[in-house]
Order: structure tokens, then C-alpha cells, then sequence
């Protein structure tokens, strides 16, 4: 009888929280239909906006569902809850309503109750347990959803797999994977998670680099609150380093660039600059290309706001968190440029700073003057890596440089040692024709002395056509 494919209830009061809900109720049912054609469960949906109690006890006994729900998710206690009939409720829950469903924009009955103010409904559905789960930016108007809203019916979260630990998850957005950040329905009452989640959001919609992880939208007119951006399953740099080790030179010089790119745009953000705050490998992420790409920043913050919720190492990885933020004084952008010192020698080194060390002591041996030690051959940090290394996490944060500074630096490296890789190739010819062969640099210039030598011989012997000394050319 309910195989059919459900159709649309459209009389009456709608979802609290669907974009059409405030159109004219004339409006919505427009369409007259056959009640033979209607389906069993939408009219079920009819009987509850009627507050016709015989004909629900009569379509149950029959075999509907209680829990029917028509094409936008919604059950027949979504109906009544809107329209504030407290019998229909009442018997809608003794027949074994589900309290708590979610329609197709997130709104459960509760939230329909509270949105439409019908407060017997709201203690009734309180007292069988239902849970208030309104999202906090909700609107009142349709017309005030923000222009990145994404509806939760959306994302599709069958084959979702967990990017980082109770943080970021995938799904797929109209057919594309994307990373999606969610607030759970336990914290919606926790007004600070709330606040970092308005801050980030806010930030998200400032940010567009090739370099910054990209922002796609947001769910914020239900619960649970989520943030998506575009989705790089190549991973963190953190499981990168974790599986090759030290890098290449011109491999961390290349990703270090990529870092600062990032990091340089979101330090001249105008009109306020954007500290990251918590600028680490496992934040940052490697897109199809193989470049880097900055990400999350749910401690970040612009320069200009007043600190209101202190950076702690709670919140932070402490091994990378520079002195300043662990005593607790004024910092501004020079914080993350300590801690891009500290990923650029990880990339050398291979290891994070002060491996041997729990996390919670790291900051202390900074706030004491210490530094990671340099292990690595010297050849590792030539051109004066090691130097920007140390600028950059200079115990005073004026003496750091900027990341535009840090850019022009690094540019200069890597274009030495490409150069100097450039020399390893040497074209050389002989009788046979041109051949490439690989020579270290003095060997290849021991070669073409020899071959010089070879040439001036030949040419200055009395039995050549082309000797300098009496031979015609």
C-alpha cells in the first residue's frame, strides 16, 4: 500500500525550517487531488493537520505506519505538532510515535512546537523525552538563509570514512566527496562551541587562496551545525612525514612555499589580519597536485577581535604553540611564523620537535629558550635554510620575519638548488652522436676540460686540415 512513492503534504502549517514555509496556504495546494490517488500515509498526514482522531485510529488499524513520512521526511506528528493539536500528539505517541524524527531541513516535532509557539504540544513532547535541538543561527525569515546554506538533505553520508578524529568525516555533495566538520547535537548548548563555530564560519567566507583549503558551505538552520569545504584524500602532511621521513631539499623548500603562500594571504587579510593559531602538519593538506594547502581554522582569529577565549594547549597541538601564547602574553601573526619554523625542520629533520619529549613539557623547553637540534647533514640546510629556520623562531616575535619576507627567501633556495640539480645533467657529444649521460658536478667539468684538451690538440697537430698554424679551413 506505501511501495508508492510518497508524495509532498503541502496543506497546512510547513517545517519550521523549509525555505517555503511562510507562503500562503492557498498556495500550497493548489492541486486537487483524487482521495483514492492520495497516498495511505499522506492522508494519514491529512487526518493529523484535521485533528480527525478517528480517522488516524482508522488508517493504523488499517496498517499504516505511525511513522510514515512523505517525500520531505515528515511524519504526521510533524503536522500536528505545527498545527498545536495536543490530542493528536497524544495519541500519535501512545500509537508508538517516534519522538525525535528529523525531516528533510533537520526540524523535529519539538522544534516545529517551539518555532510555532504551541506550548502544550512542547510539554507533551518534552514529557516523552523529546530533546530541543534548534540550531542556533536558525533565521525567522526564509529570506535571511544565508546564501551558502546547504541543506542537510544534501549530503549523502553512506560511504562516509572519518578524515580526522572526531572532527572532519566525508560525504558526498551532489555527487562530489567533500569534507564536512560537524557540531554535534551535544554541544549545541554549549555556548562557546557555538561562538567558535559562528567565528570560523565567518573566516571561511573571508578566505579564497590556492593555497587555503576551500569553503563550500555550511548547514546552519539545523542541527547538527556543519561546515563543508572541498575534500583532498591524499591526507595531512602529518601522515605524509609520518610515512616518508625526512624530505628532499627542494621537496621541503617546495612545500614550505606552498605554506607561506597560504599563510602570507591570510596575514594580509584586509581589513584585520588572520592568525591561524594552530598551524601544524596534521592542519595542513596535500591536494592532486601534490602542493599544500592550509586548513581548519577553528582556533583562528582575526587580529582586530578583542581575545576572548585564550589559546590553550588543550585546543592546540603544544609542540608546535609558540612561547609567547604559553605565558600567556600579547601575541599577533608572528605565532604562526614560530610554528612554520618548527614544520619546515620537521620536513628536514623527519622528525617533530622534541620528539622524545611528552607534548605538555614542549612548551616549557620553548618558554626556556630551547630549540629543536639540528641533526641532519649540514648540506641539508644549505643556502641558508638553517638561518631562516632560526629568524623564524626567534624568542622575540618582532625579530621574526614576515611570511612575504619568508617567501622571497625561500624562492631564492629553491631556485639555487634547482639550479644545482639542473648541473647533474650534462649533454655531452662524441663520434656516436648526443648522448645525456648523470655526472657529478667536478666530474663533469673534468670531462669537458679533457675534451677541450683533446680539441686543441687535434686542431694544432701539422697533419690536421684545421691547425691554427699553416692548415686551411
Amino acid at each position: 500500500m506505501e511501495a508508492r512513492n510518497p508524495a509532498r503534504f503541502k496543506l497546512g502549517k510547513q517545517s519550521s525550517l523549509a525555505p517555503d514555509r511562510h507562503r500562503e496556504e492557498s498556495e500550497l495546494h493548489k492541486e486537487d487531488h483524487n482521495e483514492a490517488d492520495i497516498n495511505p500515509g499522506v492522508r494519514l498526514m491529512y487526518a493529523a493537520n484535521e485533528g480527525d482522531l478517528d480517522g488516524i485510529r482508522e488508517l493504523l488499524d488499517s496498517g499504516v505506519s505511525v511513522n510514515f513520512r512523505d517525500i520531505d521526511n515528515r511524519t504526521a506528528l510533524h503536522v500536528a505538532a505545527c498545527q498545536g493539536l495536543t490530542d493528536v500528539v497524544a495519541l500519535l505517541l501512545e500509537k508508538g510515535a517516534e519522538v525525535d524524527p528529523k525531516d528533510r531541513w533537520g526540524s523535529t516535532p519539538l522544534a516545529d512546537a517551539i518555532y510555532y509557539k504551541n506550548n502544550d504540544v512542547i510539554k507533551l513532547l518534552e514529557k516523552y523525552g523529546a530533546k530541543s535541538v534548534m540550531a542556533p543561527m536558525q533565521v525567522n525569515h526564509a529570506r535571511e538563509v544565508p546564501e551558502y546554506e546547504i541543506y542537510p538533505n544534501e549530503l549523502d553520508f553512506t560511504n562516509s570514512i572519518e578524515i580526522t578524529k572526531g572532527t572532519f568525516c566525508s560525504a558526498l555533495w551532489h555527487g562530489t566527496e567533500v569534507a564536512v566538520k560537524k557540531l554535534g547535537d551535544d554541544v549545541i548548548s554549549n555556548e562557546e562551541k557555538v561562538k567558535a563555530f559562528r567565528d570560523e564560519l565567518a573566516l571561511f567566507q573571508k578566505i579564497r587562496h590556492p593555497n587555503v583549503v576551500q569553503f563550500l558551505g555550511a548547514v546552519t538552520q539545523s542541527s547538527p551545525m556543519m561546515i563543508v569545504t572541498e575534500y583532498l584524500p591524499k591526507g595531512d602532511l602529518c601522515t605524509f612525514l609520518k610515512r616518508k621521513g625526512a624530505l628532499k631539499p627542494t621537496t621541503a623548500v617546495r612545500f614550505a612555499l606552498d605554506i607561506a603562500r597560504g599563510m602570507s594571504y591570510l596575514h594580509e587579510n584586509k581589513p584585520s589580519p588572520i592568525i591561524h593559531r594552530d598551524l601544524e602538519p596534521s592542519n595542513i593538506l596535500r591536494d592532486d597536485s601534490g602542493h599544500l594547502k592550509v586548513a581548519d581554522f577553528g582556533e583562528s582569529k582575526l587580529l582586530a577581535v578583542k581575545e576572548d577565549r585564550p589559546l590553550t594547549c588543550q585546543q592546540t597541538s603544544c609542540r608546535y604553540v609558540a612561547p609567547e601564547v604559553f605565558k600567556q602574553e600579547e601575541y599577533d601573526t608572528k605565532v604562526d611564523v614560530f610554528s612554520f619554523a618548527l614544520i619546515l625542520q620537521e620536513m628536514i629533520e623527519g622528525c617533530p620537535p622534541f620528539q622524545a619529549k611528552q607534548e605538555n613539557e614542549v612548551p616549557k623547553v620553548y618558554a626556556a629558550k630551547e630549540r629543536p637540534p639540528f641533526r641532519a647533514p649540514a648540506k641539508r640546510y644549505a643556502h641558508g635554510l638553517r638561518e631562516l629556520i632560526e629568524e623564524c623562531w626567534n624568542e622575540n616575535p618582532a625579530k621574526r620575519p614576515t611570511f612575504r619576507q619568508i617567501i622571497t627567501r625561500l624562492e631564492s633556495i629553491y631556485n639555487t638548488l634547482s639550479h644545482k640539480r639542473r648541473w647533474k645533467q650534462v649533454c655531452v657529444s662524441d663520434t656516436v652522436g648526443l648522448q645525456y649521460v648523470q655526472v657529478r658536478p667536478l666530474k663533469c667539468f673534468q670531462n669537458l676540460e679533457a675534451m677541450l684538451r683533446r680539441d686543441h690538440s687535434n686542431l694544432n697537430s701539422p697533419g690536421s686540415s684545421r691547425s691554427t698554424t699553416g692548415g686551411s679551413i
